[in-house]
């Protein structure tokens, strides 16, 4: 397989490392092409896997859907892999269905918010843009795996795991993410893509039910405690804007799916600081006049704020991101919590990249070789959730991201403990 990736910040750079490391005689991926705004940047990502000959450095304006399809038909690449803010979702996704290429993205297209009631009604959803070309991608008999990061995409194949090995039926699908990433003495640390992180907690979160359809609610509603596994404890989560709200309906709706939300540990303090970016406008992406120059509110926060790229060798802590399962097992409620913790020192020890953006990269990485190895295989706009999830979760442990699982209380726990108990008097 031949792949052009466009975007060489903190996840490009993980992707890059993951690929050299961990498929270094080119079994699956023959190139790598590595596109980036900053020509510097790309050759110093590219320059550090000592392999020229197959990882190629390039420009690249993400905005411009023509200068994109000309390197992937110069390169004659088989997938663009889009590493970029979601801003750029849609120049990258047309270059590739104009290129006839396949494509993953690890964030979907932006939402847009109803103009005078945001958090009752929706305007446009996440992805609405995307899977609105589902049909012309199929009869083109090409691929484009949209939201293919940790969340969503993980926790999309280890909803499409649970349903297929440990489920009879399956009710309810809520994401819960969080850690205890830290670094002395700042109170406030963006782990993640500071743009997209103002976007995703600021629009109003989006919930599905079944009998309502999907609604909003206002941001960091609804908070709760919830338990997060490998010594990290007891986090206090609230709703955000995701994608697998939005996803998760459109593939387990039919199979017995009631619900489904996403909660995110952000931290009063945290919650705090993005209230006085909006009050303050600060949020914003049109641009305003400052002088002579225009300038986004948000693009100078971003321009001002830490890289999450570069603050890995601060951080302390783990992250954990999974999904939390209600169904009927065995004509018993069973409720599972299935997830992926990443520790940020053996991230950075293993890979040079902090557990946030590192435990994002291996996931498209992973699907790329399953893609190339032909264990994936389909075509329109879909999740990771419509493919068998047995051989991504066999493969993740080999590229150091071991998932794990927690049976909750439940039913169905309460009746395998006293089975194993019985067993115990034999």
């Amino acid at each position: 397989m031949k792949v052009f990736l466009v975007g060489a910040g903190g996840v490009g750079e993980a992707i890059v490392t993951l690929i050299n490391k961990y498929d270094s005689k080119g079994e699956w991926l023959k190139r790598l092409v590595v596109g980036d705004f900053d020509e510097d940047r790309a050759v110093e990502v590219a320059k550090q896997t000592n392999d020229s000959d197959r990882f190629i450095p390039v420009q690249i304006d993400a905005a411009q859907t023509n200068d994109i399809i000309k390197i992937a038909k110069k390169y004659d690449v088989d997938l663009i892999l889009n590493a970029c803010d979601p801003r750029f979702n849609m120049p990258i996704f047309n270059a590739a269905f104009e290129a006839n290429r396949h494509y993953i993205d690890m964030a979907m297209s932006l939402s847009e918010a109803h103009a005078t009631e945001p958090y009752s009604k929706i305007h446009v959803k996440l992805g609405d843009q995307q899977y609105s070309r589902h049909a012309d991608w199929q009869k083109k008999g090409n691929l484009a795996i949209v939201g293919s990061g940790v969340e969503p995409g993980m926790v999309n194949v280890f909803a499409r795991y649970a349903q297929d090995h440990l489920f009879d039926e399956i009710h309810e699908l809520h994401v819960r993410d969080g850690g205890n990433l830290s670094i002395e003495g700042r109170e406030y640390v963006f782990g993640f893509s500071i743009w997209t992180t103002i976007e995703e907690c600021l629009n109003p979160p989006i919930v599905w039910e079944k009998d309502k359809g999907w609604y909003t609610t206002e941001p960091f509603s609804e908070p709760e405690i919830f338990e997060l596994p490998e010594g990290i404890g007891p986090v206090e989560m609230v709703n955000v804007e995701h994608e697998e709200v939005i996803m998760f309906p459109r593939y387990f709706s039919d199979k017995g799916l009631k619900k489904s939300t996403f909660k995110f540990g952000l931290g009063r303090d945290f919650i705090q600081a993005m209230k006085v970016l909006q009050a303050f406008g600060l949020h914003k992406t049109d641009p305003i006049s400052v002088g002579k120059a225009k300038v986004s509110p948000r693009d100078v926060v971003a321009a001002a704020a830490p890289d999450p790229a570069q603050i890995g060798n601060m951080m302390t802590g783990k992250t954990a991101a999974g999904v939390w399962i209600k169904g009927i097992k065995n004509g018993k409620q069973r409720s599972v919590y299935i997830y992926q913790v990443a520790d940020n020192i053996e991230c950075m020890k293993r890979l040079g990249s902090q557990a946030v953006v590192a435990q994002t990269a291996f996931n498209p990485v992973i699907m790329m070789e399953l893609l190339a190895k032909k264990l994936w295989t389909g075509n329109g706009v879909i999740g990771p959730e419509y493919f068998p999830a047995e051989p991504f979760m066999e493969r993740m442990e080999k590229y150091g991201f071991k998932p794990g699982m927690i049976e909750k209380d439940s039913e169905f726990r309460s009746s395998q403990d006293e089975m194993a108990l019985k067993v115990g008097f034999k």
